[in-house]
């Protein structure tokens, strides 16, 4: 059988990865042992322990974000242009930018990193011929992805991930995804899947909304059920990281992806939370706890005890007031929840996201929908908008995505990189 470099590196990783002896069960929620922190490599480590080999004769771009980091906190920008051994020549900078300085919906246009003096090509809203064409300006030979997610369908850097890659193919350039952890595990997928008449960039394809997989996963299912396998593809593997592991167990510091992004915490429970953009309630942007803070002007205490009430796993809701320095309520006072996540293991995101969007409506009079209903973006269909509003409580909604969740579970087993 002939394996390509694509193959070796991958069966070579998957070969590194300690499995858990047999018979042994590995608990998501377990201590993580020193021996264990110290194994874990991410696919940037890899690359450059190996001397960048991979990248050997070759002018290379790199689509990255302030998330592109080693364990002592260096940017891989930084460390690559200072190595001889690798021929840095351009960035790419996705949504937020690529040194991170601007809001959601925004990026930091075109530059020349006063660090580096590297030229900074933005990515941001740009996909196909129109993305392919800087890829072309920028003269690279190979495109190289290094960008910390956190697990959820509509966090766009995936989506970055895939356009680069579709722009790729359209180029002719090589492609190479560098590794690193779902932040919140790489369990099992959950939520609903995307209807593709409700393609955005918080969606282009239909995947789960917690999809539960890495980026370097994800590439190769885009290439495969999407694009035609016809990219060329390229990913360097973590070493030491179990589908089980949170972020912790990496032992790498944690910067924030994006502005509203800010602990390991805060990824936890995105992917359920998130939904609330697509209310007229904050989600809790403009305090040092969004998405784990939710609510609006009017809504008191019974929220909180409305959710207690329904008994979800592995999570408790505290009542509480907060005042946004921005966004939705900014300056005012709103009354709501804060999320305490009491066992990571059994907690649900997206179950626990449903529930309290059924419950908020239930206890306060003045919930609605965004007008340009940016839930159904959001979620993937018209469904979950359409059924709270006909009653339906959350067992329902879990419900009627079953089947199309248990579809794309047996789709994604076939891209699976780590046990």
């Amino acid at each position: 059988m002939h394996l390509s470099r694509r193959n070796l590196l991958a069966t070579a990783t998957l070969a590194a990865v300690p499995a858990a002896s047999p018979g042994e069960a590995v608990s998501p929620g377990a201590a993580v042992s020193p021996q264990h922190r110290e194994s874990f490599r991410t696919g940037f480590e890899r690359l450059a322990a190996d001397g960048y080999q991979l990248l050997h004769g070759q002018k290379v771009g790199i689509v990255t974000n302030p998330t592109g980091i080693t364990r002592d906190a260096r940017h891989i920008v930084d460390v690559m242009h200072a190595s001889p051994l690798v021929r840095l020549t351009a960035v790419f900078g996705p949504e937020h930018g690529f040194r991170g300085t601007a809001q959601a919906g925004g990026s930091e246009g075109r530059y020349d990193d006063p660090e580096t003096g590297l030229p900074v090509y933005d990515t941001y809203l740009k996909s196909g011929q129109p993305l392919a064409d800087v890829f072309t300006a920028s003269g690279v030979d190979t495109i190289v992805f290094d960008i910390q997610d956190v697990g959820a369908r509509f966090y766009t850097y995936i989506w970055t991930l895939y356009d680069c890659m579709e722009a790729a193919r359209l180029a002719g350039k090589r492609f190479v995804v560098l590794d690193r952890p779902n932040p919140v595990t790489g369990r099992e997928a959950q939520g609903p899947v995307l209807h593709k008449e409700f393609a955005t960039f918080v969606g282009r394809q239909p995947i789960a909304q917690a999809h539960g997989m890495t980026v370097a996963e994800l590439a190769r299912l885009f290439d495969k059920e999407f694009l035609g396998g016809s990219v060329p593809l390229e990913t360097v593997l973590m070493t030491g990281w179990r589908r089980t592991d949170f972020y912790d167990a990496s032992a790498l510091p944690w910067v924030p992806p994006s502005p509203n992004m800010p602990t390991p915490d805060t990824a936890l429970v995105y992917s359920g939370t998130c939904m609330f953009e697509g209310t007229n309630l904050s989600e809790g942007r403009g305090t040092t706890r969004p998405f784990e803070l939710l609510g609006a002007e009017g809504i008191d205490g019974r929220w909180a005890a409305a959710a207690n009430a329904l008994g979800l796993p592995g999570v408790r809701f505290r009542e509480a007031y907060f005042a946004p320095t921005f966004s939705k309520f900014e300056g005012k006072t709103a009354g709501g929840v804060q999320i305490h996540v009491t066992d990571r293991a059994a907690y649900d995101p997206v179950r626990t996201g449903i529930a309290l969007l059924v419950t908020a409506r239930e206890v306060w009079d003045g919930f609605a929908w965004r007008s340009d209903d940016w839930i159904d973006k959001l979620t993937g269909s018209d469904r979950v908008r359409t059924m709270i509003d006909a009653g339906a409580d959350t067992d329902e909604l879990v419900g009627a995505w079953r089947q199309e969740l248990a579809a794309f579970r047996r789709i994604r087993e076939e891209y699976l990189l780590y046990r």
